[in-house]
């Protein structure tokens, strides 16, 4: 299951990034995965400098004040969204993402959910569509500017080729507390239905869906 969150960030923080994007240095795609041969973008330069970081932060915001993504993800902890940039003829070919990532000094975070933030409008770029495979079928994505797609890291998912304009976007990493995805997926539904029905619902049956909810959580919740 994937979800798409619409208007994740504001027109603003858009724009924010954007402009950040025209001045941070970015660097080749490969130095975080150099063993992919179809690996083909920029990524921003971390080194430490305001404008790297204030982009980490617009997006990192965005995302943990968002109910949704809370509901969805269950996030743990995630790693610093990286802007990247794809420019024409850059692509990355079908892949899984790896199920460990290294943060500096000593944090290793599991991926369970990747997310793509979209920040570039998709009027100024042609190609560059997520693909998201699902067994025989693919689903192709191209959001809106500010959408974010949320997917678990175990799915094969590529970019395809730009053929011009670039595409610009974030890439995040999510260790969710909840580690099995069709757990995490229950707990989604459930947290959608209390959502659009608790109102209407008894308050006597309301507090028993949600001790139901919470003890599920307490059951399923990774160590």
């Amino acid at each position: 299951m994937f979800l798409h969150i619409k208007s994740l960030l504001n027109p603003d923080e858009v724009a924010r990034l954007n402009a950040i994007a025209a001045e941070v240095k970015f660097v080749d795609g490969k130095l975080t995965n150099s063993t992919h041969p179809a690996k083909q973008n920029l990524q921003a330069a971390r080194d430490g400098n305001a404008l790297y970081s204030e982009s980490v932060r617009i997006v990192a915001n965005g995302l943990t004040r968002n109910q949704q993504f809370r509901d969805f993800a269950q996030p743990k902890r995630l790693s610093a969204p990286l802007l990247s940039r794809y420019d024409p003829g850059m692509k990355y070919g079908a892949h899984a993402d790896n199920a460990y990532l290294p943060i500096p000094p000593d944090i290793v975070l599991r991926t369970d959910l990747s997310s793509t933030v979209f920040i570039a409008d998709p009027n100024s770029y042609e190609g560059g569509e997520l693909v998201i495979h699902l067994g025989t079928h693919q689903v192709s994505i191209k959001g809106e500017a500010g959408d974010a797609i949320v997917y678990p890291s175990t799915t094969r998912h590529e970019v395809l080729p730009v053929t011009s304009g670039s595409r610009l976007v974030s890439v995040i990493f999510i260790e969710s507390m909840v580690k099995d995805e069709f757990h995490r997926t229950q707990l989604y539904e459930l947290n959608q239905v209390a959502l659009l029905e608790g109102e209407r619902m008894q308050w006597e049956n309301r507090v028993r869906m949600e001790v139901a909810l919470q003890n599920l959580m307490r059951m399923w919740s990774a160590n």
